[in-house]
């Protein structure tokens, strides 16, 4: 479902102290520079509006937070609560997740998050998946050796699937789980998972560990290298 644009949107994201960045191709290779002392820097694909995001960034201030959500309609509440919270290691980009390797150097991120993402349940649409073997590809080429995904969903079938991903691209499997909270609230939660725990549905989640990448994958060339993308100049969109 497309969200409504929101009233005033470019306004409240410049009104974020920064947490917006609005020239992330500037960065790359330099987010420390955001953080100079962080221990890691960690990245959610699809924060939403930031619970996840927020929370983990307050109760690890020692590592650099960068939430990237492609609307920027739902980012902008995510930006606004880190502004109210004064978090100085929680910065956002709004952008496709596709185009993360031209924004970050390879080795630059320690692990990534992968909550709730939409599972494109239909079999036509699996290359959108992003546990798809070809995003997967594409965190290789900016996590650090031994990096880390960790993945939490509601949908058995997507997550299922993943675990025939992931070592295809090279991760190891490591705690994977069908029942998170089966024995009460586990870790921080997202807004779907939340609900989804108060309905009695099932989170599963799992961790995949970066490792040598397999022969089969070592001519892997991105599909989307031979496309443009206009942010690259500037590091702007339209809103």
């Amino acid at each position: 479902m497309r969200l409504r644009k929101k009233a005033n949107l470019s306004q409240r994201l410049a009104a974020c102290g920064g947490r917006w960045v609005q020239q992330p191709g500037q960065l790359r290779g330099h987010w420390r520079s955001l953080m100079p002392d962080a221990r890691e820097i960690h990245l959610e694909i699809g924060c939403g509006k930031g619970r996840f995001t927020v929370e983990m960034a307050l109760r690890h201030p020692d590592w650099l937070w960068i939430g990237v959500e492609r609307s920027a309609g739902a980012m902008v509440t995510a930006a606004e609560k880190a502004r109210d919270l004064g978090l100085e290691n929680l910065f956002f980009l709004d952008l496709d997740a596709g185009w993360l390797g031209q924004y970050f150097a390879p080795g630059e991120v320690q692990r990534i998050y992968l909550n709730f993402s939409d599972p494109w349940p239909s079999s036509r649409q699996a290359y959108r998946r992003l546990s798809h073997p070809d995003f997967l590809m594409r965190y290789r080429g900016i996590l650090s050796p031994g990096g880390a995904i960790e993945m939490k969903t509601d949908n058995a079938g997507l997550f299922e699937w993943s675990l025939f991903q992931f070592p295809k691209a090279g991760f190891r499997l490591e705690e994977v789980c069908r029942d998170l909270h089966r024995d009460g609230p586990a870790g921080v939660m997202t807004d779907y998972e939340e609900k989804f725990y108060r309905q009695g549905k099932p989170i599963c989640r799992c961790t995949a560990v970066m490792e040598a990448l397999p022969a089969e994958m070592s001519g892997w060339q991105d599909p989307l290298a031979q496309f443009h993308n206009p942010r690259l100049l500037d590091g702007r969109k339209p809103l």
